[in-house]
């Protein structure tokens, strides 16, 4: 006589984060197929408390990406598709375009090339020389730029509760994951630091700044490693300077796209981000340090590797981070009348950043199967611009992985 155990699931799927990615995901899947029961663990009090709710509230336009890849591709659809979204429930946002700045002659090449790239994304793109950039920001002073029109801006907190709201699932908030027992034959059970354990099919893990602990936690190793990078922010005191969305030339080599301004729904000015190592997975200040968190950045190969190749970029960043006069200088290469006194301190954020082993910074987003698992490794910006398709795409592995066991 053959014993089959029978297991009481809390969930078909079990969703692992409660930001936007998580929660778009179990949007898509219970869209995708009605009646499957989706349970999404967030260890935060609420949705969207870190990655999704501590950025510029940009809707990209995908003009940076690469052709063909996730993030062109999804940023270009999901672009389109938030602003519907927020159209549809509500929710605050506007299409306000943007400017991309050069302001020294070594940087025009690298603003052709964006024209070029934006134009093969499928994305509007008008040429402005200097005199032309006064007609969008009479404050701003390049040598030439280029006005992409399909950029806005959102409250990306209030996406996050609609998509918690719309999707039906279940949300356990404080349910933070500290273990994973995974069996072929009995599905997923997940322990809580509270002593619960919540019982699934199949695994979807969208943890963001602790992914790839998550993910070692099932027993899959996921070649990669979060090395966290802080983005401090200050609000402009006379947001009168700046109309809409002003950004440099970024530096290709670098997934991070400069100290920038933007006006947010709220009517106000964000002034950064820059990019700094943080301490720990959640270091929004230089006093918050992880040092378990901090041990196991420094213990991975790839955050070397990455530092000897990057260090001069990384000095310039940590120069900014501790000189205020060094950001208003930055600041002050595409707006002139910028000073120290009008940049006010703001909240920061934490970018999870994916490094390979041999210190390569993942450029595109990442997203890999497991036995009963999907694990999204590597989803910072412009993931809230295009976490619709992605949800839906990693919906789309979860049900196949879902009708596989």
């Amino acid at each position: 006589m053959v014993l089959v155990r029978s297991v009481a699931y809390d969930g078909d799927v079990l969703v692992v984060g409660g930001g936007v990615v998580g929660l778009s995901t179990a949007y898509a899947i219970t869209r995708a197929a009605p009646g499957t029961r989706v349970t999404v663990l967030e260890k935060e009090a609420g949705p969207a408390r870190h990655q999704t709710g501590r950025n510029s509230g940009v809707i990209h336009s995908g003009i940076y990406y690469r052709p063909g890849s996730l993030k062109a591709r999804y940023a270009v659809r999901g672009a389109a598709e938030m602003v519907k979204f927020c159209a549809e429930y509500d929710i605050a946002h506007a299409v306000t375009g943007k400017l991309i700045v050069a302001t020294e002659r070594a940087e025009l090449p690298r603003l052709h090339a964006l024209v070029q790239r934006g134009r093969e994304n499928g994305i509007p793109v008008r040429e402005l020389g200097a005199a032309q950039i006064a007609e969008y920001e009479p404050e701003v002073r390049g040598l030439a730029a280029i006005q992409v029109g399909t950029t806005g801006i959102c409250d990306f907190v209030g996406v996050a509760r609609r998509l918690a709201e719309a999707s039906g699932a279940e949300i356990r908030y404080g349910a933070e994951v500290v273990g994973v027992d995974r069996r072929p034959d009995l599905g997923v059970a997940v322990r809580t630091a509270d002593g619960d354990m919540v019982r699934g099919r199949v695994l979807v893990n969208c943890a963001g700044l602790y992914c790839d602990e998550v993910a070692r936690l099932t027993g899959d190793e996921p070649g990669m490693r979060i090395v966290p990078f802080r983005g401090e922010y200050y609000t402009l005191a006379r947001p009168g300077l700046v109309r809409g969305l002003v950004y440099p030339v970024p530096d290709p080599a670098f997934p991070f796209l400069g100290v920038h301004l933007t006006r947010g729904v709220d009517g106000g000015v964000h002034v950064g981000p820059n990019a700094v190592p943080a301490l720990a997975r959640e270091g929004y200040g230089w006093g918050v340090v992880r040092p378990r968190e901090l041990a196991s950045t420094l213990g991975w190969p790839g955050a070397w590797s990455m530092a000897r190749r990057h260090w001069r970029y990384g000095a310039g960043e940590l120069r900014r981070s501790v000189s205020k006069r060094a950001f208003a200088q930055a600041v002050g290469r595409m707006l002139p009348a910028v000073t120290e006194e009008d940049l006010l301190p703001a909240a920061s954020g934490v970018r999870a950043q994916a490094v390979l082993r041999d210190g390569t910074l993942v450029d595109d987003f990442l997203i890999k199967e497991g036995a009963r698992a999907v694990h999204v490794l590597n989803a910072p910006s412009p993931a809230a611009t295009a976490s619709l398709p992605i949800g839906r795409e990693v919906a789309r592995r979860a049900l196949a992985v879902l009708g596989s066991v």
